[in-house]
């Protein structure tokens, strides 16, 4: 706003609170439009804000008010300055409507400040040539030129505005693409002051490149950058801007960048380093080998704010190179500078969003706290409320997210459908059925159409299904019934399908009757990938299917690269290869797994049955490759780290080195293993001392102690306690001791026949041949047809060898009396 209008304002204003203030209230004011005068608003709002705190009439407050909110708008404090103007009292008052339509300028609300201008039009009460250009000015930024060159020409015969409205037509022009006709606008203009001319030059500069003139541009620029003493900020600024644009349009950025880098070395705490440093980054990423020399080494000097805005976009430049890490490295630092400027807001939000994108939830909010204290533009603002939902909702904090989405439903119009609609998937999530309802109600009556009331209907049926509800099945058909032809019908069918599938029993042919209506839907791509997904585990299901399956599985990986069942299906075609036996295969599909999700849930299993196939498989060097592969599992110290340490074990004793497998089996039965490992440590390393006996007896006792340690464990189960038993008796016998080996045979015969004990038949059965075998062998023929009857009386897999070596028994010794 001019000077001289300013004053006026202010004199009316004073003159008007004379009237109603006391003289000390009468001179804060006068004080507070003074400072408002001298272009310190700050001061301005400061005493203004005491005085409103003060017990004043009504109208004496609305007047303070009013004063208040143009002292905020003129501080830079826009939304502030909206706050106090939209008060109801305010509102009543015609000057109120020409500082709030200035505010949502400044806000780029442009269709509230144009409604806003044409109220101070239509009042005729003052402002009427600021609030013409004020309504032009919003009529291009809602992308209505025509309107806006019209009522420029409307400021053509005001000495005042004329050549503001010839210059602002002008740029119009340019943006039609109407170089020609923005060079006579020009021409037009009738220029008084130098800063006028300066601009004129510049506007020429832009009509020049617009013609493909680029020679005489670069001159038109460079001549206002010779003499930047003769040069106003605010032109200086915009020619840097506009010359590195022109190297963009020439394909000549290398040559782009000396200004910028030139300005920015001279000018470390320029409040328009952030436009330069945007602008810079553009120049940068259209380089063919851009150098992130100059962003280094401002990142190490001290100054601020170019240190920090180096930091940010050093980052951006690794980013684009594919060094991630050094990336987060310059935002992390960025973020803990704590520099208090609003622009580097932008960089804030690239650090949460990466933080997200890693799934650091916690982090990525954390910075977005940091990010608020910035007090961020209003464009910046809303992407951070919205980031800040978004990881609400990724972090399962639904509830949250929806609140945040409504807030910002609220408040940011042009997003607000989108930001209902994922409201509403946050009640849904959350299972808060009555908030859900009332924005689904709202965004259907938003849309206008059908379109986003079916989305959400999908989504309900969907989020029914993943949360177990019963209601799922009758939601997901109502929409196939109601919406036949929606693009996403198949998701539904598909949807309808798992339900089948997952059902006790599974309903098999439902579920590919539903597959089938996805395929006849032109189903989209989500509802082609979940289908072929389901497709393996429906074919999983079927008896005898693993050729099908590893068929599946082998054109889902080609067909859905990035698919997030990846690593799922990965594992499911190793798990078919290993059950046919087909180990090679299977070896070469687990070490794919853990090699492309390394940190995925199914790395560490494969692994471990990556090295347990290459034992299987008999190939050259399978053996080492193995301990190479348990070696892998044991660094991640998971779950499986004891269970690779015992199968290490394993294969030592293959190559036959036994002192090694004990070591391994001891460094198990210390540390923190579960007690199914330490259960296979201790019956391993029993197992070596029996192994060894050969050569040197003790070692027999040896295993005897291990196979104790085993039994002492109450809770161990019934097999292990029962191959504790027949080892143990079979160390007895090699000691010579048949009556001790024999009573311990003969405790597995006792322990199995226990009601409360689960069955187990393969040492059950071991303990009881063995057990009669030495009955027979001291001739003890009764008591041996004794164990065989037991043996025979249990209907296990060797019954029936137990019932043809009693008949046997019975009549080779005449024992059919018994």
């Amino acid at each position: 706003m001019k000077r001289w209008t300013q004053r006026v304002i202010a004199a009316l204003v004073f003159g008007l609170a004379a009237n109603f203030l006391d003289a000390a209230e009468t001179k804060d004011l006068a004080d507070a439009v003074k400072a408002l005068e001298a272009g310190v608003p700050e001061v301005a709002v400061v005493r203004l804000q005491k005085l409103a705190q003060e017990k004043l009439p009504n109208e004496q407050k609305v007047t303070v008010a009013l004063k208040l909110g143009e002292a905020l708008f003129q501080s830079g404090e826009a939304e502030a300055a909206l706050k106090v103007l939209n008060d109801p009292a305010v509102r009543q008052k015609p000057e109120a409507d020409f500082w709030r339509a200035q505010s949502y300028a400044r806000l780029n609300r442009w269709a509230d400040a144009l409604r806003e201008y044409e109220r101070v039009i239509a009042a005729h009460d003052g402002w009427l040539a600021e609030a013409l250009f004020g309504k032009a000015s919003a009529l291009r930024g809602l992308g209505r030129k025509k309107e806006a060159l019209q009522t420029f020409a409307l400021l053509f015969p005001d000495p005042n505005w004329s050549v503001a409205a010839h210059f602002r037509s002008a740029e119009l022009l340019l943006e039609q693409k109407k170089a020609a006709e923005a060079g006579e606008m020009l021409k037009r203009a009738q220029l008084r002051a130098s800063f006028e001319k300066q601009e004129r030059r510049f506007l020429r500069g832009r009509v020049e490149a617009a013609q493909q003139h680029h020679e005489r541009a670069i001159e038109l620029f460079q001549s206002l950058l010779q003499a930047p003493e003769k040069t106003s900020r605010p032109m200086l600024i915009a020619t840097l801007l506009a010359l590195a644009d022109l190297h963009l349009q020439m394909n000549t950025p290398e040559a782009g960048d000396d200004f910028l880098e030139e300005f920015i070395e001279h000018h470390p705490n320029d409040r328009a380093l952030p436009e330069i440093f945007a602008q810079l980054d553009r120049v940068y990423q259209a380089e063919r080998k851009a150098s992130r020399s100059e962003l280094t080494r401002w990142t190490r000097a001290p100054e601020q704010p170019r240190r920090a805005l180096a930091q940010w976009y050093l980052a951006r430049a690794e980013l684009r190179v594919g060094h991630r890490a050094n990336a987060l490295a310059h935002l992390q630092s960025l973020r803990q500078g704590g520099v208090p400027l609003p622009a580097l807001a932008g960089g804030y939000l690239e650090y949460a969003q990466l933080q997200l994108d890693d799934g650091h939830f916690k982090e990525a909010l954390d910075i977005l706290k940091a990010t608020a204290a910035l007090h961020p533009e209003s464009p910046e603002r809303e992407r951070m409320e919205w980031l800040r939902a978004e990881t609400q909702f990724r972090a399962r904090r639904f509830a949250a997210a929806a609140e945040d989405f409504e807030a910002l439903a609220r408040t940011a119009p042009a997003i607000s459908d989108r930001a209902l609609f994922n409201a509403s998937l946050g009640w849904l999530q959350a299972g808060k059925g009555e908030a859900f309802r009332t924005d689904y109600r709202k965004v259907a009556d938003n849309a206008g159409d059908q379109e986003a009331g079916a989305e959400l209907m999908l989504e309900q049926g969907l989020t029914e299904a993943a949360q177990g509800n019963a209601q799922a099945m009758a939601t997901l058909r109502n929409f196939a019934r109601q919406f036949p032809k929606n693009a996403r019908v198949s998701e539904a069918w598909v949807a309808l399908a798992e339900l089948a599938f997952h059902a006790s029993p599974p309903r098999l042919e439902e579920a590919r009757e539903n597959m089938r209506r996805a395929t006849q839907a032109n189903p989209t791509t989500a509802a082609k990938e979940r289908a072929d997904y389901l497709q393996i585990w429906i074919e999983d299901a079927a008896a005898g299917g693993d050729e099908k399956v590893i068929a599946l599985c082998n054109e889902f990986l080609r067909q859905h690269a990035a698919s997030r069942f990846q690593s799922e299906v990965r594992m499911k075609l190793a798990e078919a290869y290993y059950r046919r036996q087909d180990f090679a295969n299977a070896q070469t599909q687990f070490e794919l797994l853990a090699e492309q999700d390394p940190n995925g849930t199914y790395a560490e299993k494969a692994l471990f049955f990556a090295a347990e196939s290459a034992l299987a498989s008999m190939g050259a060097d399978s053996i080492d490759r193995a301990l190479t592969l348990f070696g892998e599992v044991i660094k991640r110290n998971g779950d499986l780290k004891w269970a690779a340490r015992n199968e290490q074990a394993v294969v030592e004793r293959k190559l036959g080195k036994p002192q090694d497998a004990l070591l391994l089996y001891d460094e198990v039965l210390k540390e923190d293993a579960r007690p199914g490992e330490k259960r296979e440590a201790l019956c391993g390393k029993g197992d070596i001392y029996f192994e060894m006996g050969v050569t040197d007896k003790e070692n027999y006792r040896r295993a005897i102690q291990s196979y104790d340690q085993l039994l002492a464990d109450e809770q161990a189960p019934p097999h292990w306690r029962n191959q504790a038993l027949f080892k143990k008796g079979a160390c007895q016998e090699k000691l010579g001791d048949q009556a001790g080996a024999l009573a311990t045979f003969y405790r597995v015969l006792e322990e199995e026949v226990r009601p409360e004990r689960p069955r187990e038949f393969l040492w059950f059965y071991k303990a009881g041949f063995n057990a009669a075998r030495l009955l027979e062998e001291d001739s003890k023929w009764t008591s041996a047809a004794s164990i065989y009857q037991k043996l025979a009386s249990v209907s296990g897999t060797r019954s029936d060898e137990a019932k043809a070596r009693l008949t046997q028994l019975r009549l080779e010794h005449f024992l059919w009396d018994q």
